[in-house]
């Protein structure tokens, strides 16, 4: 009798393995973000000592980037999405495709990451402002470069980093927000020269 129920449970045990390993197809479950909530984009002025002027975000902060002041570098810090737009000012003395070609150049060392390299020209002829706009598509370490100059005296170089390990997906709202500031800073850059 013993034998039996120890049969009867071996076996119920086998049924219940075998129906409770179907054919359930199981997929893996996608990777999530945090959802990030972008405001309004407002603007301030920036007019400090600088030989140029621009508007640039209400919620960002302006750093000066060096102790000497002659080289008029700053950053343009995003705390709260822990981005920095990293600016360098050059004077042009009779140096302008230098200058230009170490940008370009700068920009194309990303291409080891990036999948694409988008550009767009700006010209605001009124301000003798010109400039060039790079959008680099993928897990680029910079997201978004930008160059503006007069041609002759000024030059301006800006360059989008996250303090994260770069992964297009999950910094792709926080850049379209930005992109939008840099691209009304570069439409209301002003030269003081």
């Amino acid at each position: 009798m013993k034998a039996n129920i120890k049969n009867f449970l071996i076996i119920s045990l086998v049924l219940v393995l075998i129906t409770s390993c179907g054919n359930h197809s199981q997929t893996p479950k996608p990777y999530g973000y945090f959802r990030i909530t972008m405001p309004e984009n407002t603007y301030r002025k920036f007019d400090a000592g600088k030989p140029y002027r621009f508007e640039y975000s209400a919620i960002s902060e302006i750093e000066d980037r060096t102790d000497k002041p002659e080289q008029h570098w700053i950053n343009i810090v995003y705390p709260q999405h822990n981005a920095t737009i990293y600016l360098t000012y050059h004077n042009v003395r009779n140096n302008l495709d230098a200058i230009i070609n170490d940008s370009h150049n700068f920009t194309y060392r990303h291409t080891i990451k990036a999948d694409a390299i988008n550009e767009m020209t700006y010209y605001f002829p009124e301000k003798k402002v010109f400039g060039l706009y790079a959008e680099l598509e993928g897990d680029a370490a910079s997201p978004i470069q930008f160059l503006l100059t007069d041609s002759t005296r000024n030059f301006l170089r800006g360059s989008l980093y996250f303090n994260v390990e770069p992964n297009s997906d999950s910094v792709a709202p926080v850049v379209d927000f930005i992109r939008k500031d840099i691209i009304h800073l570069m439409e209301t850059t002003e030269w003081k020269q």
